[in-house]
């Protein structure tokens, strides 16, 4: 970077210009977070099944007793060997997370599309710890636009982030969150 050299006096001038523009994105960056929060919600009507360790749970047994569960969704299909290299990134921050969001009424859970067997696996092989179930079989993953048909990526495009956009993966990333009364 080629970035020129002025006095202190110059460069503070600019600094406080630059301040005053971080500040004004900061209060339309508050006035988004405030319109996301308003969002109005969508029931979730479907019944839905995922394998973890002690066996089978629905969508209510993730929540653990919280009102509010944030799901990953780790991208690792059925036929792949290990997962996402970038989902795998994140993933390497998450064993920590649990706990600070359980004490905010919140639980954490991760969910791939692949066998639990190989999800236990994989996360073995990494020394993860948090949470992480199996959605072989249900159409979760599809439903939440994560995952895809073969139709869809032999067409080149998807439905994702509210958006059709080019996709040759039969997987993407993402985070959903849900509240229970």
């Amino acid at each position: 970077m080629m970035n020129p050299i002025v006095s202190h006096e110059e460069w503070l001038k600019a600094r406080l210009e630059l301040l005053t523009a971080e500040k004004e994105f900061t209060r339309q960056r508050d006035a988004l977070t405030q319109r996301r929060m308003a969002l109005p919600w969508e029931r979730v009507e479907k019944s839905y099944q995922f394998e973890g360790p002690h066996g089978t749970l629905s969508l209510t047994d993730l929540f653990d007793g919280r009102s509010q569960l944030i799901v990953y969704h780790f991208m690792l299909a059925p036929d792949w060997e290990e997962g996402c290299k970038s989902c795998s990134f994140w993933a390497d921050n998450f064993n920590g997370i649990p706990i600070h969001l359980n004490q905010r009424d919140v639980t954490f859970t991760v969910i791939s599309r692949a066998p639990f067997a190989k999800i236990i696996a994989y996360k073995k092989r990494m020394d993860w710890s948090f949470p992480w179930v199996s959605s072989y079989g249900s159409d979760f993953n599809f439903d939440y636009r994560v995952s895809f048909t073969p139709e869809e990526i032999t067409s080149g495009k998807a439905y994702y982030n509210y958006t059709i956009q080019p996709n040759t993966s039969s997987e993407k990333e993402g985070v959903s969150v849900f509240y229970k009364n």
